[in-house]
């Protein structure tokens, strides 16, 4: 066989091992970054990333993600398959070596994946150690392979299952309910990453469904990152065509690969995206770096050789010559050197050089061959560096006047009587009718009030001069005392070290603290990071009689609240003569109202309420695999009886079996349920819940007594409705909209009182994560704030219209 050929070979002797598995239940963090929601979201993409390798190594060109109702996720692609024969130094088959060994994998062996995105190789194995279960299905070679993990431990051998005609890799893995805090996959954080995958990797097609919800995505991108640019430009519109380059290193780094492509636009934004070997690296990297200098280098040449007018022709900065500039850099590099696990910074010294040497030559043939377009650039550049010089004079204005005597402050603002920065507070408020409250109810010696009229500029789309210029904005910067800037920002000289933002609790405060909390973002990180950002929690509600006054945070506080008062007055009679009253009773109720916000989220899956209480109905707890055993068991008559009838549907794909229950109500609605959602926290734990109520009361029909009046509950719901309008009786609920409808009295006691307020601490756990909410919330692109409010509109709770 020739050399060449070879290395189109993968097999088993591609694996190379390193190390064992080890420790990785223990301390899950060290591997995958953290146990919250990121960490869940990093097993999805080590999957991915292993067919990805295969579609950049030229295998595949199709892979299809599903997160199916129990939250378990399947990954299909159509590579060559992961190796199923024995290893020669383990004696183990190849793909149990894959899935069990720390660090092992094809990643290392250079002639099988030029360039992969797992350079540590834990990818898949540490899925596998922290699922509950993964299976993995191999078609290779004219068969069909199958082997069962739990808990990363093989449950028997692999298994020829049968011939097939296909080839790849599909994973199904659910998440350990034991290790990670949520199993709870986030559909939009999924598809922002495997749409930029498809840019990144042109011809590649993946699915994307999400069966919790029903929505689903195909991402092709054959133009790739031009693409890519082109639609993350779309709402501004580009003011030339778009840059793109490409090239290859040589001598040593002949198998790195580097493309860019950039656009002008006309905002004052900079959206910049590096990627290194398809992995999104947050933090930048050396060739953020060299891109930054090759662009900067050469506007700067050809201004200087061409024959363009006077005005043009001045020295610009980096930061002027990447205003409004939206790009993509894209680096794939054989042995990439990331920061961690979790890959955000690219560290290899020898990619600045070669990016800064391959974008310089190309953007100067660009440039000379396209002199309109290059005019547009320097025009755009020129006209950023009068506008940072604008704002640079603007700026020791407002330094001039944010001196720190009182006689410089803002007018609006009452200031607090101690000059020690660590025991005085800022309160931001909404209007003068709140600021007036709040300036009579304060603690004049450490609370300082400042009201903005109206709502502030979202400086998320705004340049630097024109926020300098708002007077809210302005009025803001002096009272801190700071300064404002990048570079002229001076934390020592804050005034206050708290600084509270409060707000209505209505749809208007909401959108005030959104644009309060983006302009701290953007302007003060350093503020957020120190601790100092805080947002004040007014309470929802004040409960009332002539003998007493209680001010209630939120509608799940009101709920304990009214419980609390009317537990030891009513005793509930179950049909079995068990009765429960007091503290059993208060638990019984929070038993019901979690069993009834599970019937809520089930309306997100396309279940209708009714169906699902017919199935917490029936007292046995449903297992698919066995439903025409259970049908015959009495579950078909108990839904015939209810109105409905039930079928099984076999749902055979290319690869795997799957089992649905198909309902059909008396109006020939039909609804299908996969046989996931049996599986799911969705069912098994309002059906748990509602088990342990019916053996302990005999039943789900209640009694409630209360001084000698009975009421008949036919339901668990009717007893929680029952009870909360009963503890309602006596006393007055008032539901607060405005701080300005509190009394000074009120809001000093409810919100200001050190002793018994409530404060939230702004903090960022993740920067990159931050960035792109504030910027598809707040910034100039109308698409994804669309989409958001689409995919959002029915978890909305509370809508002021």
């Amino acid at each position: 066989m020739t050399s060449a050929a070879s290395k189109q070979q993968y097999t088993a002797d591609s694996i190379t091992v390193l190390e064992g598995l080890s420790a990785v239940r223990k301390r899950p963090a060290m591997y995958i970054g953290s146990t919250d929601v990121r960490g869940l979201h990093h097993l999805v993409y080590e999957v991915v990333d292993n067919s990805i390798d295969e579609a950049m190594a030229g295998f595949c060109d199709r892979i299809t993600i599903k997160i199916h109702l129990d939250n378990s996720v399947t990954v299909r692609d159509n590579g060559r398959g992961i190796p199923v024969d024995i290893h020669p130094k383990e004696g183990r088959p190849a793909v149990e070596v894959v899935m069990t060994v720390l660090h092992a994998g094809g990643k290392f062996d250079s002639d099988t994946y030029k360039v992969s995105g797992g350079l540590h190789g834990v990818g898949v194995s540490c899925v596998n150690a922290l699922s509950e279960y993964l299976e993995v299905t191999i078609d290779r070679d004219g068969y069909r392979y199958h082997q069962r993990y739990e808990r990363g431990v093989p449950v028997k051998g692999v298994e020829t299952l049968c011939e097939s005609d296909r080839r790849g890799t599909t994973v199904r893995f659910r998440p350990d309910e034991e290790i990670f805090e949520t199993n709870q996959f986030i559909y939009d954080v999924l598809k922002k990453r495997f749409e930029e995958l498809s840019y990144l990797n042109s011809g590649l097609t993946i699915e994307f469904t999400d069966e919790r919800s029903g929505d689903s995505e195909t991402f092709f991108a054959e133009g790739g990152i031009k693409q890519f640019v082109r639609d993350l430009n779309s709402g501004e519109g580009g003011i030339h065509a778009i840059i793109y380059g490409s090239g290859s290193g040589t001598g040593d780094q002949e198998n790195i690969f580097v493309e860019y492509a950039i656009q002008y636009n006309a905002g004052y934004k900079e959206n910049f995206l590096t990627f290194a070997n398809n992995i999104r690296t947050k933090e930048g990297g050396t060739h953020l770096q060299g891109f930054k200098t090759a662009l900067t280098r050469a506007i700067n040449t050809y201004i200087q050789a061409s024959d363009l007018p006077k005005k043009l022709k001045i020295k610009l900065s980096g930061d002027d010559v990447r205003e409004g500039l939206t790009g993509v850099i894209s680096v794939k590099i054989p042995q990439p050197q990331f920061e961690g696990q979790t890959k955000t910074k690219l560290g290899n010294s020898e990619v600045a050089g070669l990016v800064a040497t391959l974008c310089y030559d190309h953007l100067m043939t660009f440039f000379g061959e396209n002199p309109k377009d290059a005019k547009m650039v320097i025009e755009k550049a020129v006209d950023a560096a009068r506008a940072r010089d604008a704002a640079r004079k603007a700026k020791e204005l407002v330094r001039r006047k944010g001196a720190l005597g009182d006689n410089s402050l803002p007018g609006k603002l009452a200031d607090c009587q101690s000059k020690d920065p660590g025991e005085s507070e800022l309160y931001i408020v909404e209007g003068d009718s709140a600021g007036g409250s709040a300036k009579q109810g304060r603690n004049p010696s450490t609370q300082a009030i400042l009201p903005l009229r109206g709502k502030i500029l979202n400086v998320e789309r705004t340049r630097f001069d024109k926020m300098l210029a708002n007077k809210e904005v302005k009025a803001l910067i002096t009272a801190m005392g700071a300064g404002v800037g990048e570079e002229d920002t001076d934390y020592e000289k804050l005034r206050y070290h708290k600084i509270v933002i409060m707000t209505d609790a209505d749809v208007d405060g909401a959108h005030i603290r959104t644009l309060l909390l983006t302009f701290f973002f953007r302007q003060y990180p350093g503020l957020i990071d120190r601790g100092h950002l805080y947002i004040a929690q007014p309470p929802l509600y004040r409960a009332h009689s002539s003998k007493f006054e209680k001010f209630i945070k939120d509608d799940a506080e009101l709920n304990a609240f009214l419980m609390n008062r009317i537990a030891d007055d009513i005793v509930l009679h179950g049909n079995n003569g068990v009765t429960s009253t007091g503290e059993q009773l208060k638990q019984l109720l929070k038993v019901i109202e979690n069993i009834q916000n599970k019937v809520a989220e089930v309306d997100n899956i396309n279940v209708s309420r009714d169906l699902f209480l017919t199935l917490l109905d029936y007292p046995v707890r449903l297992f698919p695999e066995n439903f025409e055993e259970e049908r015959l068991n009495g579950f078909g008559s108990f839904l015939s009886e209810r109105g409905y009838d039930v079928r099984t549907e076999e749902e055979v794909d290319e690869v795997e079996r799957r089992v649905w229950l198909v309902f059909e109500d008396q109006n020939g609605s039909r609804t299908r349920i996969g046989n996931e959602f049996f599986n799911s926290k969705l069912y098994k734990q309002p059906f748990i819940a509602m088990d342990d109520i019916r053996k302990m009361f005999g039943g789900l029909e209640f009694t409630a007594v209360r001084k000698d009046a009975q009421v008949q509950l036919p339901t668990i719901f009717s007893v929680l409705e029952h009870v909360l309008l009963e503890a309602r009786k006596g006393i007055s609920v008032q539901r607060y909209k405005g701080l300005g409808e509190m009394n000074p009295e009120q809001l000093w006691v409810t919100t200001m009182n050190p002793e018994n307020r409530v404060f939230l601490q702004v903090t960022v756990d993740d920067a990159q994560e931050a960035n792109d909410i504030f910027e598809q919330l707040m910034g100039d692109r109308v698409e994804p704030r669309r989409e958001f409010i689409e995919r959002n509109a029915l978890s909305v709770q509370d809508l002021d219209i």
